[in-house]
């Protein structure tokens, strides 16, 4: 356009193309069949304009932004752009052939055409809980591995591709219901630009997307700006139950000006899918950079100009082919505990302290009377990390995971098991002036022989405090029987029980400053037990006494 577009305009429009993308969001979720998706809602959905460049993303699962980046660039790269017609929808899940970042999210994307001119992409993710009991030594040994290929042709379903992909799966009835979901909210996201184009051109809505991604830029320039210019870095361990040992990771952030580097350190990628490529690697850094300095910073391509991210090649966070990388979550948590807590350093008294900095899978699949595979996965939160002037909260995802938890009443109708505990877990948080949130106990009981699986993280190490803030304590497994080993999967028999505690979040600020009325109520809503209060906060005797006296 030749006339600049006023801002009102661009408000209007952003908040339009915003709505598009929270009701595909919606319309996926409802149309879905599986309950990781229908309940968990582990899906995400984005707009983005017709070079690839994020316009806006929904308010699911921010490290589905790293299964964005990099589809549409290798859609373009595979497929001729005059090849490429209304009614297209390209599949992939490939992390390094189709820019996905692990094989159970898989990726739908369909061209936006108004008038005859592609203008943007509808882009939607789902993860689907399959490819369960698989080895994690590279990736050919994690599922089905799907470059960039067309689903749909011109509105016409490839059969052929579509029945490949099914005998691929392991429960190909949930596989074939949630990919129709996934393709009916793009063909409402296309619906619904069609008709933001009527309303206000084409011309006039792409010029909005443009400066979107603009006003982006800018926010995340000033809010950079803010930051006396220097060095700040940070090293935190991390450690998984998928291999022995720990791994030190460490970032260097250098902020000069309007623009800010971040340099990462870490180990060569391991025989195990712990493995972060590069979009991964961004998607962490983008949330955790964009949370921290404004949250109101528009997720588009925009908040990405003035950042710059680097990994050595073929480490374990900038992997190379064919590193595994089905558990990439884990050491993508970290990397936003270690980007807290450089900028902690140079933002004191701003930053939270670390939350329970993992994404603690439990994943159960067994076989059924008539025959069929079934598979369940859930993904448990933690303690939140305590804020500057709050409490964290307790029992919820931190960072780049945001999913649901599978409520019981649908755990117990679905599958074979039963949760005979699900609560708060005292004494998980880390004591501070404001403590952290307490992680999460759920106790499941097999009612069938099945088979169990547990990824997670903080097994060895603590979520750190700030400014004299204490660690929350750690991941614990407990199988009953005395075992606390939770490497490799495990043979269920009817009736055995498991229990997952995860981790709390540290804590900020010294404990003995914490407020006496705080320290009375954790104690008598069984936050904490006497000894904690006494011990670590301080409390009184008497104080004791009377609370313990309270019914």
């Amino acid at each position: 356009m030749s006339a600049p577009i006023d801002p009102i305009t661009v408000e209007v429009i952003g908040s339009a193309l915003q709505s598009i993308v929270e009701e595909m969001g919606e319309a996926l979720v409802r149309a879905s069949y599986s309950t990781n998706i229908k309940e968990r809602r582990d899906c995400s959905t984005a707009l983005f304009d017709r070079h690839g460049n994020t316009l806006c993303q929904a308010e699911h699962i921010p490290m589905h932004l790293g299964s964005f980046l990099g589809v549409i660039p290798a859609i373009l790269k595979r497929f001729d752009a005059a090849d490429i017609a209304p009614g297209d929808i390209f599949m992939a899940n490939d992390a390094y052939a189709g820019g996905a970042t692990h094989l159970p999210d898989i990726v739908l994307a369909e061209p936006v055409y108004v008038e005859g001119r592609l203008i943007a992409w509808a882009v939607n993710t789902a993860h689907h809980s399959d490819f369960a009991d698989r080895g994690h030594e590279h990736i050919y040994q994690e599922g089905l591995r799907i470059p960039p290929v067309r689903l749909y042709r011109k509105g016409v379903l490839n059969s052929d591709l579509q029945e490949m992909f099914l005998l691929n799966c392991q429960v190909p009835r949930e596989r074939l219901s949630d990919l129709r979901a996934q393709m009916s909210a793009g063909r409402l996201c296309v619906q619904r630009m069609n008709d933001l184009c009527r309303r206000y051109g084409v011309d006039l809505v792409l010029a909005a997307g443009d400066a979107l991604q603009d006003y982006a830029e800018r926010k995340m320039r000033a809010a950079i700006a803010g930051i006396p210019d220097g060095t700040y870095s940070f090293e935190d361990v991390f450690d998984s139950n998928q291999r022995p040992g720990r791994m030190t990771f460490g970032v260097a952030i250098t902020v000069a000006g309007e623009g800010m580097v971040l340099d990462f350190d870490a180990p060569p990628q391991v025989r195990g899918g712990l493995n972060l490529i590069y979009t991964s690697l961004l998607a962490a850094c983008y949330y955790t950079v964009k949370a921290v300095l404004d949250p109101t910073i528009l997720p588009n391509a925009g908040l990405a100009r003035p950042l710059t991210v680097r990994a050595p090649a073929g480490s374990i966070l900038n992997c190379e082919h064919p590193a595994a990388v089905d558990g990439r979550i884990a050491a993508a948590q970290r990397v936003c505990d270690i980007v807290y807590g450089a900028l902690a350093r140079a933002l004191p008294g701003k930053v939270m302290a670390a939350g329970n900095g993992c994404c603690t899978g439990a994943i159960f699949n067994g076989t059924d009377a008539e025959g069929n595979i079934w598979v369940y996965l859930e993904t448990i939160g933690g303690g939140g990390g305590a804020r500057p002037t709050a409490d964290g909260l307790s029992g919820i995802h931190v960072s780049l995971t945001n999913t649901s938890n599978l409520p019981v009443e649908a755990l117990e109708l679905e599958y074979p098991l039963t949760l005979l505990r699900y609560e708060l877990v005292e004494g998980s948080a880390g004591a501070g002036r404001f403590r952290g949130g307490m992680g999460i106990r759920r106790v499941y009981r097999a009612e069938a022989a099945c088979r169990f699986t547990v990824e997670g993280s903080r097994v060895s190490s603590r979520p750190w405090g700030l400014e004299g803030g204490l660690a929350g304590e750690g991941t614990h497994l407990d199988f009953g029987d005395g075992r606390t080993d939770f490497s490799g999967a495990v043979d269920l028999a009817p009736g055995q029980i498991v229990s997952i505690e995860t981790p709390g979040g540290g804590g900020f600020g010294d404990p003995k400053t914490r407020a006496p009325e705080a320290v009375r109520r954790d104690l008598a809503e069984g936050r904490i037990g006497p000894r904690v209060a006494a011990d670590v906060y301080g409390a009184a005797p008497e104080e004791l006494a009377e609370e313990c006296r309270r019914p």
